[in-house]
């Protein structure tokens, strides 16, 4: 990691990383706190933010795709603070289906809709914030996009749901390596290995061909075609349904603000935050984009709180994670 406290970072940047730096140490906390098994989920946290996260944030860089601004904490070219806030989510997602009755295999697109609603009022705003940092004009986050390439306001299309699949093939392969560790009895070797191993996986998942097609129907269509809207609409639509046939409301626990702080505070403060920084940028032109992804994920959240109202009590020792 390298510090970069001798080069000036602009306030709005440097408020977003102390944000997600104090929500993930609350996260941490509380999987320490909740987690049958805290060890193997920080490792799964770890590995996520380390080995998958930033290894592919820093190959776009590489291949040319993106730029970061200058930031309190990078690994490489990118900043800390953006695994970081992709662990957050993928963590209290997965906390939340825990509560929820719905089928394993459901699982993943489920995590893949709420990353894609984090990102939604993430990006847009991001992407206007630009400032003079030394002798030059820098963004914190820059699209080099190509001549004609669909776009949501400067951002690429098959951006969104390229956080979808971030959290997609992690939560596969999580809750794989999860039902290992706990079919071998919750052998401590088998807990030290399958987060590492797991998330070196989903890594290769998310730079395989696979990829290609469920962003943009490669090799059928080209990045940067009308195809990303098609593919956007997919990873809209098909987890929406999904809960809506096979959760419909069922918990097995209640979603409380004491027992499960960490879920309101990804959800509810890093949207919050998209529409401060909008507002206070004043970039107005997608100020209605950041509020409306916002409500809507707030309205999830809303559900799944109000349907946690009817169901039993919180289970005596109940324990979240492996």
């Amino acid at each position: 990691m390298d510090y970069l406290f001798d080069t000036p970072i602009p306030l709005p940047w440097l408020l977003a990383d102390l944000l997600t730096l104090a929500i993930t140490v609350l996260v941490m906390l509380f999987v320490i706190k909740k987690s049958r098994h805290p060890a193997m989920v920080l490792l799964e946290a770890l590995a996520f933010v380390l080995f998958y996260a930033s290894l592919y944030e820093n190959f776009a860089v590489v291949q040319g795709w993106y730029l970061y601004g200058h930031s309190l904490l990078t690994v490489g070219d990118v900043p800390l603070s953006v695994p970081l806030l992709e662990v957050d989510v993928l963590i209290t997602v997965l906390w939340l289906l825990e509560k929820m009755e719905i089928p394993t295999w459901c699982k993943p697109f489920v995590a893949g809709l709420f990353g894609l609603l984090q990102d939604f009022s993430l990006d847009p705003y991001s992407i206007r914030q630009v400032y003079t940092v030394g002798e030059r004009m820098t963004g914190r986050w820059s699209w080099i996009l190509p001549e004609g390439a669909v776009n949501i306001y400067g951002v690429p299309v098959y951006n969104f749901p390229g956080w979808t699949l971030i959290m997609l093939y992690a939560t596969v392969f999580i809750l794989l390596g999860r039902e290992w560790f706990k079919r071998s009895g919750y052998r401590p070797v088998v807990g030290y290995t399958y987060p590492f191993l797991m998330i070196f996986l989903a890594l290769l998942a998310m730079v395989s061909p696979l990829s290609q097609f469920l962003l943009w129907l490669g090799p059928l269509f080209s990045r940067g075609s009308n195809a990303e809207w098609v593919m956007l609409a997919f990873h809209l639509l098909f987890p929406t349904i999904l809960l809506l046939v096979f959760w419909r409301g069922r918990m097995k626990t209640p979603l409380t603000l004491g027992q499960d702080l960490p879920v309101f505070a990804v959800i509810g403060l890093f949207h919050l935050a998209d529409i401060l920084f909008t507002v206070a940028g004043g970039y107005y032109e997608i100020l209605w984009l950041v509020v409306m992804t916002s409500m809507v994920h707030w309205a999830w959240l809303g559900w799944i709180y109000a349907a946690g109202r009817k169901a039993p009590p919180h289970k005596a020792g109940f324990v979240l994670g492996p």
